[in-house]
């Protein structure tokens, strides 16, 4: 090629180096704005949400450069660790019908929710965390923490997500089969609100999948990352994590790498449109 264009060979390689040497800064570049995004997400992040938010940001680059990029400089999503079950369901309480079947989708916001119960470890002993999650926008609309995992703690977060959204008449409210959930007094609550009870099946941990998925995440993006004094530093921890992190910023792929919030936003958006 060099003698048929008249060129020296070392004007080749000198051409080469010049061109390994643009990719190696471009990446280098690159990188520092990944390491940026990774911090902030408090290294939460792995290379698909990275990618998603470089996209975002006008950047275009590429899944499999970024996938590389944090590769070769070691650049990882924090992992989980550890287990400890929470659920007590050899009891002879009512059981209610799983209404869901596993259809984990809703139209529009408040029509099903989900419900369970996790731990956290803490110098001061367990602190138990209940949540309620909106199928919808997948956001956590109500949560509690206690030291005891009673039917107080998974009452007192759904009263606390159904006065902050106000559902009408036909809400779903699915959850496992624990003893909070199928105590007499929680079945009242959700009557009395008109709210129907919808229960997993025995053992059968995938039909409660979305809220098992968020205990997940908060595990393996939060807690097991933490050494928590108190039950209060742990409180803090989570209240940080779901309200201002996990509703507002962390992007899900179920909502095409929108936040809870974001989404929410979005059709509220579409329907005032339509109408």
């Amino acid at each position: 090629m060099c003698e048929v264009f008249e060129l020296s060979r070392s004007n080749y390689y000198k051409w080469r180096e010049n061109l390994v040497s643009e990719r190696k800064k471009k990446d280098e570049i690159l990188q520092s704005k990944i390491r940026i995004i990774h911090n902030k997400s408090k290294k939460r992040y792995g290379s698909p949400r990275i990618h998603n938010t470089l996209k975002a940001e006008g950047e275009l680059v590429s899944k499999k450069r970024v996938a590389r990029i944090m590769r070769e400089n070691e650049i990882v999503s924090i992992s989980k660790k550890k287990f400890k079950a929470t659920t007590y369901s050899k009891h002879s309480l009512p059981i209610c019908p799983n209404l869901l079947n596993q259809n984990f989708y809703s139209k529009a916001p408040n029509q099903a929710w989900v419900g369970d119960i996790t731990y956290i470890p803490t110098a001061e002993g367990w602190l138990y965390l209940a949540t309620i999650i909106d199928l919808f926008s997948r956001r956590v609309v109500g949560w509690a923490a206690s030291e005891r995992m009673t039917t107080d703690l998974v009452e007192q977060a759904f009263l606390r997500a159904y006065w902050k959204r106000k559902p009408n008449n036909e809400l779903i409210f699915h959850s496992d089969r624990g003893s909070q959930y199928a105590s007499l007094r929680y079945q009242k609550l959700l009557k009395t609100l008109n709210v129907q009870q919808s229960m997993s099946a025995k053992g059968n941990c995938y039909d409660n999948a979305v809220a098992e998925s968020f205990f997940g995440k908060i595990k393996t993006e939060f807690i097991n990352h933490e050494h928590f004094i108190s039950r209060k530093e742990a409180k803090l921890g989570i209240f940080e994590y779901i309200e201002i992190f996990y509703n507002r910023e962390r992007k899900h792929s179920t909502l095409n790498y929108l936040s809870p919030l974001q989404f929410e936003e979005l059709y509220n958006i579409s329907k005032k449109f339509v109408s």
